[in-house]
């Protein structure tokens, strides 16, 4: 279910996308595939994006700028699967249902 909320501005905000990447490589692989393959993200974004990230312990926190907006992004990497929430912001939230059905399928990519 999406959530939309209008502020005074006629800016409509989504609610953050949640999702889960279930994985078979234990953690410490995982932690090491999705350091390695955080790079890919920004190709996968038409005009090509840029990512920036930083680890505190077992999660992720990274920026991925594209077109002039950013989002701002956790990945919570367990045993059995990578817990990650995107927040959209404004601009981007009239493309909300499109990243939602691209989400899925390109995440898992960072991690092989």
């Amino acid at each position: 279910m999406t959530l939309y909320a209008r502020s005074r501005r006629n800016i409509y905000i989504s609610a953050p996308i949640a999702l889960d990447i279930p994985h078979q490589l234990g953690k410490a692989a995982a932690c090491e595939r999705l350091d390695r393959g955080i790079g890919k993200i920004g190709t996968m974004i038409p005009g090509r994006g840029e990512v920036q990230h930083d680890w505190n312990r077992d999660t992720m926190a990274f920026t991925l700028t594209a077109m002039g907006q950013a989002m701002q992004c956790t990945a919570t990497v367990y045993d059995a699967h990578v817990y990650a929430i995107v927040d959209l912001p404004p601009m981007l939230t009239l493309f909300a249902g499109k990243i939602r059905e691209v989400l899925p399928r390109a995440l898992p990519k960072l991690l092989t």
